[in-house]
C-alpha cells in the first residue's frame, strides 16, 4: 500500500516538474524578413524590448532581401515565418502549392515607400512624372504595383508616359538611383531620408498616404507550420501585439532609441523623422487583424497592375484566429 502511495506522489511530482519545464521552455523561431526597414519598427520593438522573450521566444531573424527569395526561404523550411508582402502568398497559391503560405497577423497597412526626386521639387506635381526616367521596382512586388496604381490614379501611364527601369535587384536600387541618371525612385525609409540629408535625393510625395489601407507587410507560415505549432504561433503574435501597442503609444524619438540597434549606421534623430513620418499616415498596423477590405484593395491594386493571377479568396490565404486570441476579438 504504501509502495502504491510514494508511487502515485511520485508520477504527480514528474507531472508537475515536466509541467514546469514545459512553461519555461524556449521556442526557437527562424523569422525571414524581406528587408531592413524603419517600416518594420513594431518588429523591432518586439525583439529589442523583450516582447518575445517574455513569451518564451527566441527569434533568429534573418534578411532575405527581396519578395522571391524571402518565399523560397520559407518554402524550403529555411525560415518558420516571413514577414514579406501579402501578394507573394497569392502568387504560391496559384501555382498550385501542397503547402502554400498563410497570412497570420498584419505590421504594416500603408505601402511604406516615397517618391525621390532627383532634384528639389518644392511645387511637386504628379503631372512632373511624365516623360520622366523613373527607376522602378521590381515586376509584380507591391511597391512597384502601389506605385503603378497611384500613377494611373492621377492620370499616368506607367509603361507609356515614363521612362520606367525595372532592372535593378531590390537591394541595389538606392545605389543604382544615386550613382544613375534617373529623376525619380521609391523608397522606403530611413534610405529616403538618409538620401535628403545627404542631398542624394529629395521626398516629394508618399504613395502610402496616396493608395489607402492594403495588407502591404505581414508575418507568414505554411499551413503546416500554423498546424504544427500553434501555440508558439499564438506566443508570436501576443508579443507582436504588444509592440504595436507600444508603439501607438509611444513618440518617435522614443521608439527611435529602442530601433536605433538594427540601424547603427543611421543618427537617431533620421530614424525618429522616418518613424514620424510612418505613424502620421498610419502605416504601422496597431493590431495584427488582417481584415477582409484590406485584403479586398490588395487584390485590387494587384489586378490593376496585371499581376492578380486568380481571385483568391480571403478566408484560404488568411487566418486571423491567432490574432483575434491575442486581441480578444
Amino acid at each position: 500500500m504504501r509502495k502504491i502511495k510514494f508511487l502515485t506522489v511520485l508520477s504527480v511530482f514528474l507531472l508537475l516538474f515536466l509541467s514546469a519545464c514545459n512553461m519555461n521552455s524556449t521556442s526557437k523561431i527562424t523569422l525571414a524578413e524581406v528587408t531592413r526597414s524603419v517600416f518594420y519598427t513594431p518588429l523591432y520593438v518586439a525583439i529589442e524590448h523583450g516582447f518575445f522573450e517574455e513569451e518564451g521566444i527566441e527569434i533568429d531573424l534573418q534578411t532575405t532581401w527581396g519578395g522571391d527569395t524571402t518565399m523560397t526561404t520559407l518554402l524550403s523550411g529555411g525560415a518558420d515565418i516571413a514577414l514579406v508582402g501579402a501578394e507573394t502568398s497569392i502568387y504560391v497559391y496559384a501555382q498550385d502549392s501542397r503547402d502554400y503560405a498563410i497570412n497570420f497577423a498584419q505590421l504594416t497597412q500603408t505601402d511604406g515607400t516615397f517618391l525621390v526626386a532627383k532634384e528639389p521639387k518644392p511645387d511637386f506635381k504628379w503631372e512632373d512624372l511624365r516623360n520622366s526616367n523613373f527607376l522602378g521596382q521590381r515586376v509584380g512586388g507591391m511597391p512597384q504595383m502601389v506605385g503603378e496604381f497611384v500613377l494611373k490614379k492621377h492620370g499616368i501611364d506607367p509603361h507609356q508616359d515614363v521612362s520606367l527601369d525595372q532592372s535593378v535587384d531590390f537591394a541595389n536600387i538606392p545605389s543604382a538611383f544615386a550613382s544613375g541618371d534617373y529623376e525619380y525612385v521609391q523608397l522606403f525609409e530611413p534610405t529616403a531620408s538618409v538620401f535628403e540629408t545627404e542631398g542624394t535625393g529629395h521626398i516629394v510625395a508618399s504613395f502610402g498616404e496616396e493608395s489607402g489601407k492594403v495588407p502591404y507587410t505581414g508575418f507568414m507560415a505554411k499551413q503546416s507550420y500554423l498546424d504544427d505549432e500553434t501555440i508558439t504561433v499564438e506566443k508570436f503574435t501576443k508579443a507582436l501585439y504588444k509592440a504595436q501597442q507600444w508603439v501607438k503609444e509611444n513618440d518617435a524619438e522614443t521608439i527611435a532609441e529602442v530601433v536605433h540597434p538594427f540601424f547603427e549606421d543611421t543618427d537617431v534623430s533620421l530614424i525618429a523623422s522616418s518613424i514620424e513620418r510612418y505613424k502620421n499616415q498610419d502605416s504601422f498596423a496597431t493590431d495584427p487583424i488582417l481584415d477582409e477590405e484590406e485584403w479586398q484593395n490588395l487584390k485590387d491594386i494587384m489586378n490593376e497592375a496585371g499581376e492578380l493571377p486568380m481571385d483568391v479568396p480571403y478566408a484560404d490565404l488568411v487566418n486571423t484566429d491567432f490574432a483575434k486570441a491575442v486581441t480578444n476579438q
